[in-house]
C-alpha cells in the first residue's frame, strides 16, 4: 500500500497503538486524535516513540464531541480509522449522555469532517457486536462446559436484525448506521467492521472491556475474579493481529465494498466460554490453580455470542490465522514481560 495521511481516532487506546504501530511501520504519516483519558493511553504513547522515534507521529490530545478538534485532525486525511469512544455498557448507563457525545455525535462530527475536509478518504467505523441486542428469540442450548446456538453452527450473521439495547448499543448502532448511510447519501467510501471481542498486546482490561486481559493480568498479579454467571458464557474472540489484518483487507478492496458492513470476530472456530475452558488454559499458563467469585448474572449479559465471519472471508479474502490457544498464550507472555505495566491495579475488577 503506497503512503497515506492517515487519522486514526482513539490512536493511544489498545487497539489503536497496535494499529498506529503498524501504521507507521509501513510509512504512513499518522494523526492521532486522542482525549488520553483511558488507562494505558501515555504508556501506549511512550512505547510508539520508543520503537519509532518521538516525531513519528501527531499527536491532537482532544475529543471528537469537539467538531472543530476533529477537523483540525481531519484535514486532508485520506484514510480515517474512527475508534474512539467510550466503551462500557456499564457506564452508558450511569452516565448515557457522555455515551451519546462520545459515541453518537464523536462519530457524526468524523463523518462529517471526512465530508468537509478530508482528501476523499476510506474511513472504517470501529462497531461492536452489541448492536445486536440480546437476540432473545435465538435458541441457545447448555452444555456441560458453554452455551452454544441450537440454530446458528456459523453464529450471527451481518442479518441478523439490530436491536440497540443499552445506551451503549444505542450509541454505537447510531454512529453504525450514519457511517453506512454517509455511504448511500455522500458517496464516502465508508466501511463499518462490528468487532467481536478482541484481545492481544497493550490491552489495559477493565471492569466492563476487556476480560481476556484482565484475567491474564490478574491471574499473574493474584488479583481476585470475579465471574457473573456460571462461568459457561461463551465468546468468539480474535486476536490483534488478525484484527488488523481484517483492517487492511478492509482497504485493499475499498472499491467493492464501500458502504458494507463486515463481522470481524473469531468466528465458530475460535470461541470459549469465559471460565469453564479458559481457566483450565490460564492455569496451564500460569503453573497453579486460579479460583474466582461468582456473582448473579447481569442484566443484558447474553449466555452466548459468537460472530458469522462468512461475509468477510468471502468478500475479503479474509479469516483468522491465530487460533485461542496460541493468542492466549502470546496476550501471557506480552504481560508476563510487562507486569510493571499494571503496577497501578490492586482492586478486585469484574469480568463478563
Amino acid at each position: 500500500m503506497k503512503s497515506s495521511c492517515v487519522l486514526v481516532t482513539g490512536g493511544a487506546g489498545f487497539i489503536g497503538s497496535n494499529l498506529v504501530n503498524r501504521l507507521i511501520g509501513e510509512g504512513h504519516r499518522v494523526t492521532i486524535l486522542d482525549n488520553l483519558t483511558r488507562s494505558g493511553c501515555e504508556q501506549n504513547l511512550d512505547w510508539l516513540r520508543s520503537v519509532h522515534g518521538p516525531h513519528s507521529f501527531q499527536l491532537i490530545r482532544g475529543d471528537v464531541s469537539d467538531y472543530s478538534v476533529v477537523v483540525k485532525a481531519a484535514k486532508g486525511a485520506q484514510r480515517i480509522y474512527h475508534l474512539a469512544g467510550q466503551v462500557a455498557v456499564t457506564t452508558s448507563v450511569t452516565d448515557p449522555r457522555a455515551d451519546f457525545q462520545a459515541n453518537a455525535l464523536g462519530t457524526f462530527n468524523v463523518l462529517e469532517a471526512a465530508r468537509q475536509v478530508a482528501d476523499n478518504p476510506i474511513l472504517l467505523y470501529a462497531s461492536t457486536n452489541k448492536v445486536y441486542g440480546g437476540m432473545e428469540g435465538v435458541r441457545i442450548v447448555e452444555d456441560r462446559l458453554r452455551y452454544q446456538y441450537a440454530d446458528l453452527p456459523f453464529g450471527v450473521s451481518e442479518d441478523q436484525p439490530l436491536d440497540f439495547h443499552s445506551p451503549y448499543g444505542c450509541s454505537k448502532g447510531a454512529g453504525d448506521q450514519y457511517t453506512r448511510d454517509y455511504a448511500r447519501i455522500y458517496g464516502l467510501r465508508t466501511v463499518v467492521v462490528r468487532q467481536s471481542c478482541i484481545y492481544g498486546y497493550r490491552q489495559f482490561g477493565i471492569e466492563d472491556q476487556g476480560w481476556v486481559a484482565w484475567f491474564v493480568i490478574a491471574a499473574l498479579k493474584g488479583l481476585p475474579i470475579s465471574i457473573y454467571g456460571n462461568g459457561k458464557q461463551v465468546r468468539d474472540v480474535l486476536f490483534i493481529d488478525d484484527l488488523l489484518d481484517g483492517y487492511d483487507a478492509v482497504v485493499r478492496n475499498i472499491d467493492r465494498v464501500a458502504g458494507q458492513v463486515y463481522n470481524l470476530g473469531g468466528g465458530a472456530a475460535n470461541t470459549i466460554s469465559i471460565w469453564t475452558e479458559f481457566r483450565p488454559l490460564l492455569e496451564k499458563l500460569a503453573g497453579h490453580r486460579i479460583s474466582a467469585c461468582f456473582g448473579d448474572w447481569r442484566p443484558g449479559d447474553q449466555p452466548v455470542y459468537v460472530s458469522d465471519i462468512r461475509k468477510a472471508e468471502r468478500d475479503l479474502g479474509w479469516r483468522p490465522r491465530i487460533g485461542v490457544k496460541e493468542g492466549i498464550g502470546n496476550l501471557f507472555a506480552w504481560a508476563s514481560h510487562h507486569l510493571h505495566l499494571f503496577d497501578h491495579l490492586g482492586e478486585p475488577v469484574a469480568a463478563e
